[in-house]
This record gives C-alpha cells, structure tokens and sequence, in this order.
C-alpha cells in the first residue's frame, strides 16, 4: 500500500490550497480516507475524514466550514479543499488510510494502518 500526498506549499493567509493524497495497492473503495496535521511541538491531530460513502464526512471544529474532503474512487484518489488559510493552519499534512475504523475513532491517529509522507503548508500573515 502506498499513499502520497502532495499540492502543499506556501500561501498567503485568506489563501486556499487543494492537497491530494494519490492511492495505490488497496481496494480504496473499501477504506475511509483521512487528512492529519502536524505542527512543529504538537501531536499529530485530525482534520478531515470521509468514509466509504462518499456523503459521510467529517471535520474538526478548527475547519469546519473552510475545508472540504472529497475523494474519487475510480481514480484512487482524496483531497482535501482549503480555503480561508489561517497561520494555525500551518503544518505538515498527512493523508491516512484504513479499512476498518469505525465512527468513534476516526478522529485517532492510531486507527489507520496506512500513510502518507506528509506535505507541508505554510501559511504567512
């Protein structure tokens, strides 16, 4: 299994940026789909998680309403929308990948057995 995750960089704040997070070696169908982030000294923490069927999303409460997860399962892929860039948003942004997770600890960094590199994003004052 291998995912990657790209479309990060530097942006002004009120910026947007689209992330993507390209899929291979598992049935992405079958497998919710989250976003990560990390900044410098602070534990990895949620953003974004879509499930199988693509009408079940969910957001932190720090994005809720400026970001938006979609995915694209004929192509393997998931991104996540970012509009209203504030300099909080800053971290490295990861995507993850599991099969079995279920609504109570989707937002658990340790509920996914599968991720991403990570892409940076910055975002200026």
């Amino acid at each position: 299994v291998q995912l990657q995750a790209y479309g990060g960089g530097l942006v002004q704040a009120g910026g947007s940026l689209r992330l993507s997070c390209a899929s291979s070696g598992l049935s992405f169908s079958r497998y919710t789909m989250t976003w990560f982030r990390q900044a410098p000294g602070k534990e990895r923490e949620f953003v974004a998680a879509i499930r199988r069927s693509v009408s079940s999303t969910y957001y932190s409460d720090s994005v809720r309403g400026r970001f938006t997860i979609s995915r694209d399962n004929a192509i393997n892929m998931v991104y996540l929308q970012m509009n209203s860039l504030k300099p909080e948003d800053t971290a490295v942004y990861y995507c993850a990948a599991d099969a079995n997770t279920i609504l109570s600890s989707i937002r658990m960094p340790q509920s996914y057995a599968y991720w991403g590199q990570g892409t940076q994003v910055t975002v200026s004052s």
